[in-house]
């Protein structure tokens, strides 16, 4: 049996763009702490006990910042103590599970202080708490304006999101002519077809897939704009091995289109809570104008704690999806099915047979994996490591080999 760590390095499994997100947080704490006392403030004063739950949510998601700040520091001033046996880029969805906690409970108080002004309506200031109500959801406008400043959902190493497909660079392939032939993938905004740079005549060249499953199809080609291109477009996924063919001449070059995990698998689920919070905030506000202007239009008192109601759903939905999708990373549940499906593919090839594998996620857009395969052909881990090299999510991976 032979075991062997894919790419051993330093544990540091932080998100991209971790230091920039944390300097966000820390802006957007002290707005909202000063917006906080002035919607208080400004609801104690007139009557409105949605404006008042609009601070008071205002002052939790304050805290809740600070939590995700706190984490984002902590995290990156222990990135490599050793400590951490997978280093520290959890941490933020500890701080997310923990802040989704605090929205849940905030949503509670919320319904139940609109409930009870329901049944026992008060008087509202409506001149003086619909400008404040204003102010604060343009205080949270702002706020996710600069939460989210900077970030250009950049998922993982290379910039590429899931479902875009990244294929391996141009091939240079040898047909015997006095230049190689250069074969690519095409699909700059068009469909995916086969892109060949040569001077051979497009009704001497073919091109022939062959998949991991011995399906098998034949492209024929026409020149365009001095290149060829395929006929017919390449179905997907674009993983295969290509037979070029051009009279007596013929080559074989690999395809591999890179495998890039989920969204989920890259998502920052601490920016992701302080993100929600401020969101809740704002949609809030909304309905606090709303119930508001309703109110001192028809003098329907009761719809400015039915606003706080709705709010407190609203608030308690988008808290049970941060501590759904929190407590899976933290629970290490696979956070990607069909990743995990590709690299099974990659790895059960000529009779190799992969016995035990897992897949948990160390961090955004990092994930780690251990898998045990057993081989008739005498590879060792080193073979199924430059497999694994187009999983750029992956890295953290052991490899433990069996011989028959």
């Amino acid at each position: 049996m032979e075991t062997s760590a894919l790419d051993s390095h330093s544990h540091v499994f932080l998100g991209e763009g971790h230091e920039h997100a944390e300097r966000r947080t820390w802006w957007v704490i002290w707005l909202c702490t000063a917006m906080m006392a002035l919607e208080i403030v400004g609801g104690l004063l007139f009557g409105s006990i949605a404006l008042v739950a609009d601070g008071l949510h205002m002052s939790t998601h304050a805290g809740a910042l600070l939590l995700a700040a706190l984490a984002y520091r902590y995290a990156r001033k222990h990135a490599t103590d050793a400590r951490f046996t997978f280093g520290t880029g959890k941490l933020g969805d500890l701080a997310g599970f923990t802040s989704a906690i605090v929205l849940a409970m905030i949503a509670l108080l919320i319904g139940w202080e609109a409930i009870s002004r329901l049944l026992a309506p008060v008087p509202i200031a409506f001149a003086e708490a619909i400008p404040i109500a204003c102010l604060g959801l343009g205080v949270n406008i702002v706020s996710a304006w600069m939460l989210s400043g900077g970030h250009h959902h950049h998922h993982g190493h290379g910039g590429h999101g899931h479902g875009e497909h990244v294929h391996d660079d141009t091939h240079a392939v040898d047909l015997g002519g006095a230049e190689p032939v250069r074969l690519e993938i095409h699909e700059d905004g068009v469909p995916a077809r086969f892109r060949v740079r040569t001077a051979i005549p497009a009704a001497e060249l073919t091109a022939e897939t062959v998949r991991a499953d011995g399906s098998r199809q034949v492209f024929a080609f026409v020149r365009h704009d001095g290149v060829l291109d395929s006929v017919d477009e390449i179905p997907e996924p674009h993983d295969f091995t290509v037979n070029l063919r051009n009279g007596a001449g013929s080559a074989s070059v690999r395809f591999r289109e890179h495998a890039h995990a989920h969204d989920s698998a890259h998502r920052d689920n601490n920016m992701r809570a302080a993100v929600v919070h401020v969101i809740a905030d704002a949609a809030v506000s909304v309905l606090v104008i709303g119930g508001l202007l309703l109110a001192r239009t028809f003098g329907w008192l009761w719809l400015d704690p039915l606003a706080g109601i709705i709010g407190a759903f609203v608030i308690a939905s988008w808290a049970y999806g941060l501590v759904r999708d929190t407590g899976r990373i933290l629970l290490d549940m696979n956070p990607d099915q069909n990743l995990t499906e590709r690299l099974r593919r990659e790895i059960e090839t000529d009779g190799d047979r992969l016995t035990d594998l897992h897949v948990w996620r160390l961090g955004p857009g990092h994930l780690g994996a251990v898998l045990s395969v057993t081989t008739a052909g005498g590879r060792g881990p080193e073979d199924y490591r430059s497999r694994l090299r187009h999983f750029p999510s992956l890295s953290h991976v052991t490899v433990e080999v069996h011989s028959l």
